[in-house]
């Protein structure tokens, strides 16, 4: 364990205070008497938006409402926030009894033996209405160590207007979608934002577009990483020619918000994301909101097939060094609970997807009004969930490397010195290919 968590925080020694703080504990759970649930615990979550904070803490309230010698404290942290956070917080054991997290970073959880199974509770919830791909996302050695939550899928997002006014289709390939882009950057307008800010992972996953439409990944099969491919060195030139004509200089600095920021706004006529643009554009430009709609991801050549390049299936987990690991499958339970569960999904419709069936057939899921505005793009996003992987798991399955691509900024810091410094596209390339695969030696 030793060397694994040396790897995970690359260097830093912590097994000694890890296995302080993910020690087992003895306090009691339950009455003996009564059996009721008895005690304290914390839930980290990445729920920032409004509407799902205010419904995941609802729920929390009427849970400890049931159970009334139960408290449940929340914290609210950005993706990229915790994932510092429980990287650092290993160490001094400061780490939540649950939390929300992402698929790649449930490996490196598990890897650093941070977290426990929760077969008991996809049983109780019923395994057979999880899809076995989002479970095998949080599997190791026969048991699971995270439950999906929910699922959405990367996807192009469109102006329809914009299109319209200059006479062009929606594009399907990168050729076209160039095209476009070029074609619809003016009048204060951005034909694409290309966001590459080192703190976050969205130059890695618009490569991983261009890669997977290819046939390719950024890992080799041997796990090894793969930025000096053709198919990869054709992605970097595409994104940074993309840069260059249709994108906001200061987007080389852009994180998520940022980016989608753009869009919601009415200031990029593409972008690729989820269905959580709606919800973006409704709040902050609902006149706009008759005018977006979302395709597939485009390809290299007309006559390829659809392909997937990035399905989260958002996980919950509970954390080994928990007090009280019973009151967080408890409450996990409860999100579960079909009215529960449309409430919490219908907080952001379209962009939350169930990820347990029987749902999105019920009449309390589709009579929601943005269910019915945009039912085109769900259903291009559940195709795109059906289709795709987390970044970097394509036909690899769950790895620590898939999680290292998205965790370390290496191909963030890559196009930014390409963009900035003018760096050579082909040694760049080459740098960050050797600096991931220096990184990934250390989980080998």
């Amino acid at each position: 364990m030793r060397k694994k968590i040396a790897m995970l925080l690359f260097g830093v020694m912590l097994a000694t205070s890890l296995l302080a703080g993910c020690g087992e504990k003895t306090q009691p759970t339950t009455s003996e008497e009564s059996g009721e649930l008895i005690g304290d615990i914390t839930f980290w979550h990445s729920f920032t938006q409004g509407p799902r904070l205010e419904t995941i803490q609802k729920v929390a309230d009427q849970f400890m409402k049931d159970n009334p010698k139960v408290n449940i404290t929340i914290e609210t942290f950005s993706w990229a926030d915790f994932y510092t956070k429980w990287t650092t917080g290993l160490a001094s054991g400061n780490v939540p009894d649950m939390s929300t997290t992402l698929p790649g970073q449930v490996v490196e959880m598990m890897d650093a033996e941070a977290i426990i199974p929760l077969d008991d509770v996809i049983d109780d919830i019923g395994r057979d209405k999880f899809s076995e791909k989002a479970l095998g996302e949080g599997e190791k050695d026969g048991e699971c160590y995270s439950v999906p939550l929910y699922s959405h899928a990367q996807v192009m997002w469109y102006r329809k207007d914009l299109l319209e006014a200059a006479g062009l289709e929606v594009p399907t390939t990168w050729a076209e979608f160039a095209e476009a882009a070029k074609a619809l950057t003016k009048d204060g307008i951005y034909g694409c934002s290309f966001p590459s800010g080192a703190s976050d992972m969205m130059a890695t996953r618009f490569l991983n577009f261009y890669v997977r439409s290819a046939g390719e990944s950024l890992l080799n099969d041997d796990l090894t990483a793969n930025l000096t491919s053709d198919a990869a060195i054709e992605g970097i030139k595409y994104w940074v020619d993309i840069y260059n004509n249709c994108s906001p200089k200061d987007s080389v600095n852009y994180v998520t918000l940022d980016q989608a920021d753009l869009y919601y706004k009415g200031k990029t006529a593409f972008d690729f994301n989820s269905g959580f643009q709606i919800s973006g554009v409704q709040e902050n430009s609902p006149d706009l909101l008759d005018y977006i709609d979302c395709a597939p991801l485009p390809k290299l050549n007309e006559d390829d097939p659809n392909y997937g390049a990035e399905t989260s299936n958002i996980p919950i987990v509970v954390w080994k060094n928990s007090e009280h690991p019973e009151i967080c499958k408890e409450f996990m339970k409860k999100l579960y609970g079909e009215d529960t569960y449309v409430e919490f999904l219908s907080a952001t419709p379209v962009g939350m997807l169930p990820s347990i069936s029987g749902i999105s057939d019920l009449e309390s899921y589709q009579s929601n009004e943005i269910v019915q505005k945009f039912s085109n793009a769900e259903k291009v996003i559940s195709e795109a969930v059906e289709l795709g992987t987390a970044l970097g798991f394509d036909d690899h399955g769950p790895s620590v490397q898939a999680g290292m691509l998205t965790s370390q900024g290496v191909i963030e810091k890559m196009f930014q010195q390409i963009i900035t410094n003018g760096k050579d596209v082909e040694k760049a390339a080459r740098d960050a290919e050797d600096e991931l695969n220096k990184l990934f030696e250390s989980v080998q």
